[in-house]
């Protein structure tokens, strides 16, 4: 019982991490790594992540830099970046590629907000299926007379408060990803 309690926390906190990914890869204005976590290029025949094959880092608050430890390499992460969807041009120099961040204008920061709702609406509907999939389990587990049905009513509760708290915990952090993509 207290073990499939704590599998549904689980699984809740890996759906609210997992928002927390997409969000690091939502582009506000500002120069962040995180952008490039999704570009892969084909290095060699296999799809490696860029963060795999060169050292990046934020030279200025709009600027990112991307140094490959493979000089050959630059060309296929130059193309790899041009055919994502980041929406970047990559600046070569011969030795490093650079992004430079654009600001972002009024009409790209209400598109983004929207994105960031559509994700948020996409995590609470993960977490309201993990509750769903929980109760079911537990009802099942009355059904066999493993539990009682003060512990069904007990451990609905409880899944209930977890949803709320995890449901409450997304909604607060899409506030705060509009809030950062308004402010910039």
């Amino acid at each position: 019982m207290k073990e499939q309690i704590n599998i549904t926390k689980e699984k809740m906190t890996k759906s609210l991490n997992a928002l927390g990914n997409e969000f690091a890869s939502i582009r506000a204005g500002r120069a962040n790594p995180a952008v490039l976590d999704k570009v892969m290029v084909d290095y060699y025949g296999a799809p490696t992540p860029v963060n795999q094959m060169a050292a990046i880092s934020v030279a200025e608050a709009r600027i990112l830099v991307i140094q490959p430890w493979d000089k050959s390499s630059l060309k296929l992460i130059e193309k790899a970046i041009q055919a994502s969807d980041i929406g970047i041009n990559p600046t070569n120099d011969g030795t490093a590629i650079r992004l430079v961040f654009p600001q972002l204008t009024e009409d790209r920061r209400k598109d983004l907000c929207k994105t960031i709702k559509k994700y948020g609406e996409e995590s609470k509907v993960t977490i309201r299926s993990i509750r769903r999939d929980s109760i079911e389990k537990f009802k099942t587990m009355k059904k066999n007379s493993e539990i009682t049905e003060d512990d069904l009513k007990d451990c609905e509760k409880k899944v209930q408060d977890l949803t709320d708290k995890y449901c409450a915990d997304i909604d607060k952090a899409v506030a705060e990803k509009e809030k950062e993509i308004m402010s910039i």
